[in-house]
């Protein structure tokens, strides 16, 4: 079927930022007596909504919660506020795709950074639509931020192509009823193995070879 909208994930998809948001959740559980390895994030947590991941490893709600997100929120723009992690490859993959179909981005990070840094990055002109974590009641892998980004794209689903690199964004896409193209590094490529397809990069050539 011909590509009518483009969804991006956002943390370590769109934005190259994995490693820093394992460096930051790790602090955030040690100032709270939790360890948290390298190994359980990736494992566990990488993909999760910001709220779902302070939930089920911090067990904090309501104001607690809120405390620990606006912290998070505020640790992570300060290492990417220049835009630095949507590198230069990207952001042309970006720039293409959204000039010829609607582009949107779909992510459990808040709007709040994800506005920041395509600022910075010099893509929110061209992204129509961002569902955040903040507009959904579940996140990924639930599929409602997919189904949500449809509706308001005007698209269907089988015709949007949605990048991912956790296996929960690749269950919420399928399950969406959305084809995946899966990034390798944040996950391994069996946990990934539902998608259509693994790559190594996001870049001009797949996005051409996508649109046909």
């Amino acid at each position: 079927m011909t590509t009518r909208a483009f969804v991006f994930d956002f943390n370590g998809t769109l934005s190259d930022d994995e490693p820093i948001l394992c460096e930051i959740w790790q602090a955030l559980f040690a100032e709270r007596g939790v360890p948290l390895s390298r190994e359980e994030y990736f494992g566990t947590y990488a993909g999760l909504a910001d709220f779902e991941i302070a939930e089920r490893g911090l067990g904090v709600e309501d104001g607690e919660l809120e405390a620990v997100l606006d912290e998070r929120v505020q640790r992570y723009r300060a290492r990417v506020a220049d835009g630095s992690s949507v590198g230069p490859e990207m952001r042309a993959a970006v720039r293409l795709a959204a000039s010829r179909v609607p582009v949107a981005v779909v992510s459990g990070a808040a709007r709040e950074e994800i506005e920041a840094v395509l600022v910075a990055a010099g893509l929110r002109d061209v992204v129509a639509v961002i569902v955040a974590a903040e507009d959904v009641r579940a996140g990924k892998p639930d599929p409602e931020g997919f189904a949500r980004a449809a509706v308001v794209l005007e698209v269907e689903p089988a015709a949007t192509v949605v990048f991912e690199d956790s296996a929960y964004g690749v269950l919420a896409a399928k399950a969406a009823g959305m084809r995946c193209i899966a990034l390798r590094g944040t996950a391994s490529a069996e946990r990934l193995a539902a998608a259509e397809e693994l790559v190594d990069r996001i870049d001009v050539a797949l996005i051409e070879r996508l649109l046909g």
